[in-house]
């Protein structure tokens, strides 16, 4: 009867342990959440504390079985699926009375939800029968909210047997993949972020389980995550093409966003939501003729009219005025919600020093470091036991972490197999290499300190649901590392699910700094800062090829400010007072993209 995901928006996977049980915490609420499946150490460890949990006997699935990695996936996608389905029949089951999880499912749930409108009646009626219709009524269209994993395709390392095979079909992202189709999931979805990985998406060929079974009936579905249309229509065309639906494209601002950033070309939020906005049917149409003959060619049944394909936003969205703009005037299916939850306990596995940090976090305790082994900016708070960590290693001339996860390993300067550049191995080589070269002094130091930036996120990352649950982890490697998105500043309060929820409606404002500008503003802010830096950096080696980027980037971002001039205005949904601001932000952004291109940017295009 009733929408099967009630809610407006859900929590996108955050980091490796942030989200990792998130949906045991969340789903029996009807909001959706996403774990990272990555680290199976860690994943093999939350079993265990699930396990006991629940009461039920824990069986160890060691290093020594074969496919451990995938079964450990499996089991605890399971073991999550019968906790939530449990929860669920017991709120079933139980009383509408002030404080109970039955009525704080349906007091979450946003005023416009039929089932909202239903439950308010239900308290508004004295009838007694038509009470009891309405309470029954109710309880039979709760649903759960969707346990959803997300992958990482660039984090793919290929696995050997102890004979130094190569284990076919069994690379860190495939392995996660077949744990995931495998499991007893019911309409859930595998998230894809970072890009396409042909190797993984290619896999996908094989796995039954993402089928159609009819017209948008999917036991599993397929998500992307994509910084612009393009990527949306390149990713979406080569799934197509092997008869593969993707359900839903989530668009994440390329910066305004937590963890590993992707920037785009200077294209902002909103012009390429506007793109989607008016090439979404197209986008569809498109997707839907080459799905289609991909199944004839396969004597496959084919459908007369599309699968549903939702269109989600995500990155920097702070206020329910954001949230709305982008579901009525973009269209957008639903939000993500992410940072902000890093202070919801209720919803998210952040230890306890690693919260008070979050709660204190002003904007210079943040920045898009170059932390990442991978080589991609990295939002980063200073301050976390890990940055403590590696800051104490360098200065004992011992820098670099010792590589026990190795789910990062991407280099072969030094070596045959790969390693992580973060690791202590690498350091060392890396840093006597350049000791060895006789570079200048400033070009020494820039180049150890780019060595030295590397930290290890495979356990930074998953350290806090150890610390949180007190469960063994890694022997001796405890520091966390956390990467909220720039919006963090702005919420320093520890607040509950609900207030979280009420926050997001716009029935309570939860924002502690008053001076936050719209999230449109935000983003175009951290990509003049981005160029800043990235002709500040090109300045020391310039090429012709760099130049056209910087300048086109440049242009791309005074079309974007031209843009959010037009969108403005009160008919749009902005009040006089917000559209007023949202000029008056615009128009400092000209200013300091005007003094870049003088100080920095004419230089360059003098070359």
């Amino acid at each position: 009867m009733m929408n099967s995901f009630p809610h407006k928006f859900y929590i996108p996977v955050m980091g490796v342990a942030f989200t990792i049980d998130s949906p045991v915490r969340v789903a029996q609420y009807g909001i959706s959440s996403a774990i990272s499946i990555m680290e199976d150490r860690l994943i093999e460890m939350m079993r265990r504390h699930y396990y006991a949990f629940i009461n039920e006997p824990f069986t160890p699935i060691t290093t020594k079985e074969d496919n451990c990695r995938e079964k450990r996936i499996t089991d605890y996608l399971n073991l999550m699926n019968r906790i939530v389905n449990a929860q669920i029949e017991k709120i079933k089951k139980s009383v509408f009375e002030v404080g109970s999880e039955l009525v704080k499912y349906f007091e979450m749930l946003p005023d416009d939800n039929e089932l909202k409108q239903l439950y308010k009646k239900m308290q508004d009626t004295e009838d007694i029968v038509e009470k009891k219709n309405l309470e029954q009524l109710l309880k039979n269209n709760i649903t759960a909210g969707s346990i959803d994993v997300n992958i990482m395709t660039k984090v793919d390392k290929n696995n050997y047997t102890k004979e130094g095979v190569l284990i076919e079909d069994g690379s860190d992202a495939v392995a996660a993949l077949k744990g995931f189709a495998k499991s007893e999931l019911k309409n859930s979805s595998i998230i894809f972020s970072a890009g396409m990985n042909p190797r993984l998406y290619n896999y996908l060929e094989r796995c039954r389980a993402f089928d159609a079974k009819g017209l948008g009936e999917f036991e599993k579905k397929i998500v992307i995550k994509v910084s612009d249309y393009r990527s949306a229509l390149v990713q979406g065309k080569y799934l197509a093409k092997k008869g593969i639906w993707v359900s839903e494209f989530r668009i994440e601002s390329g910066l305004n966003c937590g963890g590993h950033a992707f920037a785009t070309d200077g294209y902002l939020m909103g012009p390429i939501l506007e793109e989607f906005k008016i090439k979404r049917n197209e986008l569809i149409a498109t997707l839907f003729d080459i799905y289609n003959k991909a199944l004839e060619a396969k004597s496959l049944p084919t459908f007369s009219q599309p699968h549903p394909a939702k269109i989600c936003a995500q990155g920097g969205i702070g206020t329910y005025a954001e949230s709305a703009l982008l579901r009525n005037y973009y269209g957008m299916d639903s939000i993500g919600w992410g940072t902000p939850f890093l202070l919801v306990p209720e919803a998210t596995t952040v230890d306890a020093p690693t919260l008070a940090l979050l709660q204190k976090a002003k904007k210079p305790d943040l920045f898009l470091s170059k932390n990442s082994p991978l080589g991609v900016p990295f939002h980063y708070l200073k301050g976390t036991s890990s940055d403590l960590e590696k800051k104490k290693r360098i200065a004992l001339g011992r820098p670099g972490s010792p590589c026990t996860e190795k789910h990062l390993v991407n280099n072969t300067e030094f070596t045959e197999a790969p390693i992580c550049t973060a690791s202590a191995h690498y350091q060392k080589l890396k840093i006597n290499q350049l000791q060895s070269q006789n570079l200048p002094a400033e070009q020494y130091e820039r180049e150890r300190q780019a060595v030295l930036d590397k930290e290890c996120l495979c356990v930074g990352l998953s350290n806090s649901a150890p610390i949180k649950y007190v469960q063994p982890f890694l022997k001796n490697l405890s520091a966390v590392a956390i990467c909220p998105g720039p919006n963090i500043v702005y919420f320093s309060k520890v607040v509950s699910l609900q207030q979280m929820s009420s926050h997001i409606y716009g029935k309570t404002n939860i924002i502690t700094d008053n001076s936050r500008p719209h999230v449109f503003i935000n983003e175009l802010f951290i990509y003049i800062h981005y160029l800043g830096v990235q002709a500040t950096e090109a300045g020391l080696v310039i090429d012709q090829k760099k130049q056209k980027y910087l300048l086109s980037f440049y242009h791309q971002l005074l079309s974007g400010i031209d843009y959010y001039r037009k969108i403005a205005q009160p008919c749009n949904g902005f009040s006089e007072k917000d559209s007023q601001d949202f000029n008056r932000h615009l128009d400092s952004a000209c200013s300091e993209l005007d003094i870049l291109f003088k100080e920095r940017l004419m230089k360059i295009a003098c070359i």
